[in-house]
């Protein structure tokens, strides 16, 4: 039981980082140039949960830029707020539920006591 308490808490890490990299996405959704990361959890060795983070690369769209003189353009942020959010409900769900795992584990362990005690 041990082994699944430390996976759980290993997810609730891989989920703060996830949520870490979503919420600089969504600080930085309107800075020009900005490239959004991706955070994708994994199961690591000994099924503990591995977070790989990763820059998207993909080009944005390319509008004029107000403030030269010379009519250049600029390329905005690749980061779609509507997408973040969604991961982040996704992220928020997953944090609860690993959470609960380890409640209910502390709960049947304190019973536990209370009978041998």
């Amino acid at each position: 039981m041990i082994t699944s308490v430390t996976s759980n808490i290993s997810a609730l890490q891989a989920f703060s980082k996830q949520m870490a990299v979503s919420a600089n996405n969504v600080a930085n959704a309107l800075s020009d140039d900005f490239k959004k990361s991706l955070a994708i959890n994994t199961e690591g060795e000994n099924g503990l949960v591995q977070t790989i983070i990763t820059k998207i690369d993909i080009p944005d769209s390319l509008v004029d830029d107000p403030l030269t003189t010379t009519g250049g353009l600029k390329e905005l942020s690749n980061t779609d707020i509507a997408e973040e959010l969604t991961d982040q409900i996704i992220t928020s769900q997953g944090f609860k539920a690993n959470t609960k795992v380890i409640k209910t584990y502390e709960e049947t362990i304190g019973s536990l006591i209370d009978l041998i005690g």
